[in-house]
């Protein structure tokens, strides 16, 4: 019996409206798709290392609430030899 191939998911960099705090703490408010829709994000409920939610990136997961729903939202840390990005944001899609 063959076993399933479980595809990695694609990600899918994105703009996102936020707001930062004067601790540096970042709040995304939307998320913007390169085909112009825009998703507000109704609430943040978990934020922790990207590492601990399965992901081999440096960098945050968000757990947020868009449309009633919980959705990934990864900001992936720049390499630190780029001072002038911080990083970017994702979000993952099934290939």
């Amino acid at each position: 019996m063959a076993v399933p191939v479980r595809s990695k998911p694609e990600r899918v960099y994105v703009n996102v409206v936020l707001s930062v705090d004067s601790t540096g703490f970042m709040k995304p408010s939307a998320i913007k798709w390169t085909d112009g829709r825009t998703f507000d994000i109704e609430r943040i409920r978990d934020f922790r290392p990207a590492s601990a939610a399965g992901n081999d990136i440096n960098g945050d997961c968000y757990t947020v609430v868009i449309k009633g729903q919980d959705r990934y939202l990864f900001f992936e840390e720049a390499n630190p030899h780029f001072s002038g990005r911080p990083g970017r944001w994702f979000v993952e899609v099934k290939a």
